[in-house]
């Protein structure tokens, strides 16, 4: 996994950027140049006086489109160095965490943050864009999306998050959702921390947090439970 993991993001709103990407752990590690992160405007390749980017869409229908020239001369402005290019759409194929991994340990990622009704579907196919998307639902952009996909992977990068345990042992990492955690106080509105915990028998609490992973994971996530059955049984 590279330090130099570099997030370019084609926005028209790119005074969203950092945000939130700026703040803690991952502002910390930003200003410490472990990874990346520039905002480009898509408007500045917008055509005419008022930078347009977008025209209605071609066969009638409501909104507009993000027209294809605008888009692609974005993209070419951008130096790939062997990066992926993701449009983060809701059509697109569902993000994941073996996904983000991938994307982690590579040199970073180019993403475009679609707007309107969405990018004219010739500028996808031209620039074989990658299009992801966060699940089944719809947001007025893409910026949004793009931050998640950019923190799920920043977190990977060595030396943001200092425990690197902690990225071994969470939801995803092993096909299953993470166990339970708890802290003090030792009881909380009549409910105790488990026994197992504070005993001191590591064996024993790393059976019952793979047991608890195993019955939250069936329970809330019958999906991927089928999936776990198939695979390992460890975390």
């Amino acid at each position: 996994m590279s330090s130099s993991w570099h997030a370019t993001v084609l926005t028209l709103f790119p005074e969203m950027f950092p945000g939130p990407l700026g703040i803690s752990l991952l502002g910390k590690a930003l200003e410490k140049n472990l990874w990346h992160l520039e905002a480009r405007a898509l408007r500045e390749h917008g055509l005419g006086k008022h930078r347009t980017v977008d025209d209605s869409p071609a066969g009638g229908g409501p909104g507009m489109v993000m027209r294809a020239d605008v888009a692609a001369a974005a993209i070419d402005a951008v130096a790939r160095n062997a990066r992926p290019l993701i449009y983060l759409s809701p059509r697109g194929k569902r993000l994941d965490q073996a996904r983000v991994r991938e994307l982690a340990a590579g040199p970073g990622a180019i993403l475009l943050c679609g707007r309107f009704e969405g990018l004219d579907q010739r500028a996808i196919e031209a620039r074989q864009m990658e299009e992801i998307s966060l699940g089944d639902f719809v947001l007025a952009g893409g910026e949004i999306p793009a931050m998640a996909l950019i923190e799920a992977c920043v977190r990977l990068i060595p030396g943001v998050l200092g425990d690197h345990a902690s990225t071994d042992e969470e939801s995803f990492a092993a096909g299953l959702l993470e166990y339970p955690h708890y802290t003090r106080p030792q009881s909380f509105e009549g409910l105790p921390i488990p026994d197992v915990l504070t005993g001191g028998n590591h064996s024993e609490i790393a059976k019952f947090r793979q047991a608890q992973a195993e019955a939250l994971t069936r329970r809330l996530r019958p999906d991927l439970w089928a999936l776990y059955e198939k695979g390992p049984k460890t975390l």
